[in-house]
């Protein structure tokens, strides 16, 4: 099909033009990934091929385990940290301040 046939085409023609074009794209995409999930199981074994197509998106799987937290917001107790990665703005705040760490530790008796 020519571009100078598909401007010449009415709403309607074109709409069904692309329902028809969503349906085989569909089913070919459906064919591409058995194909593609039939040569990875002949490259690693049927077992790791099935269990890695299975697999759950890497941005889902958590890469390490959950911490509790270890520090705890005294002005706002839901709010906590587990001593790892970014500092929350809340404890960079208090620290500028001149709070001491220690003093959101959770479980620590506040100092007098």
């Amino acid at each position: 099909m020519r571009t100078s046939e598909i401007d010449e085409m009415d709403f309607e023609q074109l709409w069904r033009l692309y329902e028809e074009l969503s349906r085989v794209l569909a089913i070919k995409i459906v064919a591409e990934k058995h194909e593609l999930e039939k040569r990875l199981a002949q490259l690693v074994g049927p077992e790791i091929g099935v269990a890695f197509a299975e697999e759950a998106p890497s941005h889902l799987v958590r890469k390490y385990p959950k911490v509790a937290p270890k520090y705890r917001n005294p002005l706002a107790p839901e709010e906590t940290w587990s001593g790892r990665g970014k500092r929350p703005k809340w404890l960079v705040k208090a620290l500028e301040g001149g709070a001491r760490l220690e003093t959101f530790k959770i479980g620590s008796e506040p100092e007098t």
